[in-house]
C-alpha cells in the first residue's frame, strides 16, 4: 500500500493512493506522522489504509499538491555504498580509496529533519554555495519504537520505504571536513522526501537471497541520465541498519534511515572523483533533478535561486587567560 500527504483545495489531506494515482483520503486523519506516532507498526498502517475501502474516492495525484509524505522527527543518513565513498572522497576530501574503518559498521550522520522538502518543490540554492549536487537514496521508515535491536528484530520496526535526495553544497561540506567534525551548512538546506510512503511488504517480491532489496536506482539531470545503479549494492541491509541506529539508544515511529548515496552517478561528486573535474557541472538555478526508485515512485525538484549568506564572524584568536 502507497500513503500520501498533498494539498487540495486548500486542506492538507492524508490519502492511500491507487494503483491508478487516485487518492482515498483517510478518515480523520490529517498527519502521517501523527499516525506513525501511534505505533502499531505495519499492521497498524494497513488496518487504516483499509479503512479507506468504504470512502469516496479523492482527486487523482496529478490534480494535488503533493508534500512530503510525513515529517521525520530524526533523519540518519547512513553511507553504505562502497562504490559512493570511494569517488566522493576523492572529489571531497582529495584522498584515495575508502578508509578502512568504514567497512566496520554502518556510519551515519544526523541530518536537518527542519529542512525537509516534497517530491515536487523547488529547491533553494544554499547559502553561499556556488557547487550544489544531489544524492540519490532510499530512506526506510521506522514505525514501531524499539532499543537495541538485532537485524532480526529489526525487520519488525521497518514500516515503509520512500526516495531520499540529500542535497549537498559540496564546496561548503568540503571546506567543513577539514575540521574533522562531520558537514555542517554542507547538508543543512534541503532534504527531499516522496513521493509516496510505500509500506514494506509491496517491496518484499525484491528481497534476494541475501536480504537486500533489489531496486533499480535511476538519476536524472534536466532529462539526461547521469547515474544507474542497484539497491542491492549497498554493504549492509536497512535491518542491519536499523539496528546499529538502535544501539544503546532508540529508535521511535516516524524515524528516516537513509542508504546513503548510490554509486554509479548517485551524485555530481563521485563522478567528479573519478574523472578528475567537476563534469557534469554543479547543479544552479534552473536545473531540474529527477530521482526514480523502482518499486517506490519518482521525486523531481528544480533548482532556484536562494538568499545570501548572512556574514559570519571568523574565530578570536583568544589569550587563554585562566582566573
Amino acid at each position: 500500500m502507497r500513503f500520501a500527504t498533498y494539498e487540495y483545495r486548500n486542506r492538507r489531506r492524508v490519502g492511500a493512493v491507487k494503483e491508478d494515482g487516485t487518492l482515498c483520503p483517510l478518515p480523520a486523519i490529517t498527519s502521517l506522522t501523527g499516525l506513525l506516532a501511534e505505533g502499531g507498526g505495519l499492521n497498524r498502517l494497513l488496518d487504516t489504509g483499509a479503512a479507506t475501502l468504504g470512502v469516496p474516492a479523492g482527486p487523482h495525484v496529478s490534480e494535488v499538491r503533493l508534500l512530503p509524505p510525513f515529517q521525520p522527527p530524526t533523519v540518519r543518513d547512513f553511507v553504505t555504498f562502497e562504490e559512493h565513498v570511494e569517488g566522493v572522497r576523492r572529489s571531497v576530501d582529495g584522498a584515495a580509496g575508502v578508509p578502512e574503518q568504514w567497512y566496520a559498521a554502518p556510519t551515519f550522520y544526523f541530518a536537518n529533519p527542519y529542512a525537509i522538502h516534497g517530491p515536487y518543490d523547488e529547491i533553494p540554492m544554499p547559502p553561499g554555495s556556488g557547487a550544489l549536487d544531489f544524492e540519490l537514496e532510499v530512506a526506510a521508515v521506522i514505525g514501531k519504537e524499539g532499543r537495541d535491536l538485532t537485524p532480526g528484530q529489526a525487520r519488525d520496526h521497518i514500516v515503509g520505504y520512500t526516495v531520499l535526495n540529500d542535497w549537498s553544497a559540496r564546496d561548503l561540506q568540503s571546506a567543513e571536513m577539514r575540521v574533522g567534525l562531520g558537514p555542517c551548512k554542507g547538508k543543512d538546506t534541503a532534504t527531499t522526501l516522496g513521493p509516496y510512503l510505500v509500506t514494506a511488504d509491496e517491496l518484499e517480491p525484491h528481497r534476494d537471497a541475501d536480504g537486500f532489496l533489489r531496486l533499480a536506482l535511476t538519476a536524472e539531470v534536466n532529462g539526461k541520465v547521469v547515474g544507474e545503479d542497484l539497491l542491492s549494492n549497498m554493504s549492509w541491509t536497512f535491518e542491519e541498519m536499523a539496528a546499529y541506529a538502535s544501539r544503546g539508544t532508540w529508535v521511535r515511529p516516524g524515524d528516516v534511515l537513509g542508504s546513503g548515496t548510490c554509486g554509479n552517478g548517485g551524485c555530481l561528486a563521485e563522478l567528479w572523483g573519478v574523472r578528475g573535474l567537476q563534469d557534469p557541472a554543479p547543479l544552479k538555478p534552473g536545473d531540474t533533478v529527477t530521482l526514480t526508485v523502482e518499486g517506490i515512485g519518482t521525486i523531481s525538484n528544480t533548482v532556484v535561486a536562494g538568499t545570501g549568506p548572512v556574514p559570519v564572524t571568523v574565530a578570536r584568536r583568544r589569550t587563554r587567560e585562566r582566573p
